[in-house]
């Protein structure tokens, strides 16, 4: 990517007890990756709970008409397209997960690579 190519992170807090804002942020990530741009999500507090396997595939996300799709598949999209899945090191330490808990394509992270990123950024949008 180029210096020219924009650079969004979205920050996700909110975790499987909300599922119908669970997937809006991976599909506001998809279609940015589609777009060409350099996107990351940085999973922190409840938003780490996503992450664990098995959950993404058992949560469904409401739609007003319909079942709905798993939450698996607005991940999946997102992981095809280029989306960057980052974990706060923290929360998972507060949640009693570990990195082999986790689905695949996540890397873990601290506070100051979070930042480092955010200051990169051209926008840091919150979920």
């Amino acid at each position: 990517m180029s210096d020219e190519t924009p650079k969004i992170v979205y920050v996700f807090t909110h975790g499987p007890d909300m599922p119908k804002r669970s997937a809006t942020p991976f599909y506001l990530a998809t279609a940015a990756a589609a777009m060409d741009a350099d996107v990351s999500i940085f999973f922190t507090m409840e938003g780490s709970l996503l992450l664990k396997k098995g959950l993404a595939e058992d949560l469904k996300i409401p739609r007003v008409q319909g079942e709905g799709a798993p939450l698996i598949t607005f991940i999946n999209q997102a992981l095809s397209l280029g989306v960057k899945l980052y974990v706060c090191q923290p929360s998972l330490d507060l949640s009693g997960l570990t990195m082999d808990d986790l689905i695949d394509g996540v890397e873990l992270i601290g506070g100051a690579a979070f930042n480092e990123m955010a200051l990169e950024a051209d926008t840091v949008i919150s979920f």
